[in-house]
């Protein structure tokens, strides 16, 4: 409001400025009149356009108002026109932005206490092995092949033989350095195992025979070993757990004599240790996921759902058992 009333005296005393070059006066008194009219009415613009610029052209004082009183009187009529016509129209028309690609954001303030460390998983390894097939940076790749120390051996042991193929000699040789320690881990237990079996009491040769049996086997399980020597694992883990059955029996020993046995392709054997290992006390629910893969490769796929079924609602709902559930139910 102030801002039309300084525009509306600016108007009459420009119009009062040049109405006295044309009156009938003296020139001294018609200059001093017009400088007096044309100046007030320069100020009167220039603190009415001051008022109306944005805050950040409004500064540093006093020149920012200064420059506008000099365009304005210092150019009789012109530069008072050119004044508004350049200040109106950038202040009702304003410059149309393109859109910003980022956002200024506020430092975030510190937490009132630091996070709890979580033991679980925060990525999985279908994440991981995408970073090892497309991240083009070696150190992304390191990291990838560094956080499957936290990962299950079954999961981890196909991202470390994956990078084996990496281009990169440096991701290759931690991934075999990592590989070469698991197995190296096992193979001693194996090996302090067999020491100890060898000069081991009748009663005692029982359990050696057994733990051999569950070495051999995470050899197996974890993908260690291929052909032949996954053969020969296989038919020693088969050994010592026959050995292990004939001194001392467990529900344990059953379960681990049918998986052998399903991994061997001896789908008989299996399903007979796994009613063994039901009958030595093992719940059925825990023993059904076996009992389906020995269902499916015998071809018996309308014993599939029945046996799914069997297994509890909170494990039907994990990986890899909840899409089986959705596939097969």
């Amino acid at each position: 409001m102030i801002s039309k009333w300084l525009f509306s005296g600016a108007f009459l005393f420009e119009l009062s400025s040049w109405a006295s070059v044309f009156a009938d006066l003296p020139f001294g008194q018609a200059l001093a009149l017009y400088l007096f009219a044309h100046g007030l009415g320069s100020a009167l613009l220039c603190v009415g356009v001051w008022l109306l610029l944005p805050r950040r052209y409004k500064f540093p004082l006093p020149w920012s108002p200064l420059f506008l009183f000099s365009m304005a009187f210092f150019v009789p009529l012109i530069g008072a026109v050119g004044v508004a016509a350049a200040v109106f129209p950038a202040l009702y028309l304003p410059r149309q932005r393109g859109e910003q690609a980022w956002q200024a954001m506020g430092v975030p303030g510190l937490p009132f206490r630091p996070k709890e460390k979580r033991l679980d998983m925060m990525f999985s390894d279908g994440g991981l092995q995408d970073v090892l097939r497309h991240a083009p940076d070696p150190n992304q790749r390191l990291t990838a092949i560094f956080a499957t120390r936290r990962m299950p051996g079954k999961e981890a042991i196909p991202i470390l033989k994956l990078a084996l193929r990496d281009p990169a000699d440096d991701v290759r040789l931690l991934a075999y350095s990592m590989l070469d320690q698991k197995e190296s881990r096992i193979n001693q237990r194996i090996e302090a195992a067999l020491g100890r079996l060898a000069g081991a009491t009748p009663a005692r040769r029982g359990a050696l025979h057994g733990t051999l049996a569950r070495w051999y086997w995470e050899l197996a399980y974890l993908g260690l070993a291929q052909g032949s020597v996954l053969e020969h694992i296989l038919e020693q883990a088969r050994e010592h757990t026959d050995q292990a059955l004939r001194g001392a029996p467990s529900a344990d020993l059953h379960l681990l004599a049918g998986r052998i046995a399903l991994e061997q392709g001896r789908l008989e054997d299996a399903g007979r240790a796994l009613q063994a290992a039901e009958e030595a006390g093992i719940d059925s629910a825990q023993l059904a996921p076996f009992r389906a893969e020995v269902a499916f490769f015998q071809r018996r796929y309308r014993d599939i759902p029945r046996l799914l079924a069997g297994m509890p609602d909170d494990m039907l709902q994990r990986p890899p058992f909840a899409a089986l559930a959705r596939y097969w139910t």
